[in-house]
């Protein structure tokens, strides 16, 4: 796509793209942030970057992956706004916030010991975990997602998900009954 570009086209493709990956892009802001209003407000202007940005698409077979990183960055410039200094974590709520819809059925899948190792995990590594597993990017959209490599997103996942086992670990040794299930009823 670079080079000179044409509104009209531009328009159109950015316009698919929308149509597309509109709630996919919405939910990742979501959860980045955990505030409905703010993820809607910065999705509108994600597509807007990418409109305006639609020169730096190079191949359009990647533009999921281009939109997730301006997705990224729009975020990030937001957070930056505000000053502040890290993402809440992605299994939290905000203080006094009603529990979300993406907490409940998290909760329904994920084990507390579980969502306490992934709260142990650097941010960029749970980033990296979040797109890969949950939004189910390819490895080189999670690349172009991240802004990096194929190889470092590749790197960065690995270590990820060891981090996430080695936390994981450290959860279970750390709980009472030394991490064993409890036993069932009726059975001695």
């Amino acid at each position: 796509m670079s080079g000179i570009w044409d509104r009209d086209e531009a328009a159109v493709f950015v316009e698919t793209l929308f149509g597309k990956h509109h709630g996919e892009i919405y939910a990742y802001l979501l959860r980045m942030l955990r505030e409905p209003e703010l993820a809607a407000d910065l999705t509108q202007d994600a597509f807007i970057k990418a409109y305006r940005n639609y020169e730096t698409l190079e191949k359009p077979e990647n533009a999921r992956a281009w939109l997730y990183q301006i997705a990224h960055r729009v975020a990030l410039d937001e957070i930056r706004r505000r000053k502040i200094i890290r993402f809440l974590p992605w299994t939290g709520e905000s203080p006094g916030a009603a529990p979300s819809a993406e907490h409940l059925v998290m909760d329904a899948h994920l084990s507390a010991d579980m969502q306490r190792a992934l709260a142990r995990i650097p941010e960029r590594q749970r980033a990296a975990l979040l797109l890969a597993e949950l939004h189910d990017l390819t490895g080189l959209e999670l690349a172009a997602a991240l802004g990096v490599s194929h190889v470092a997103a590749r790197a960065l996942l690995t270590r990820a998900r060891e981090s996430l086992r080695q936390a994981l670990a450290a959860e279970r040794s750390d709980a009472p009954d030394g991490g064993r299930p409890a036993p069932r009823e009726g059975s001695r």
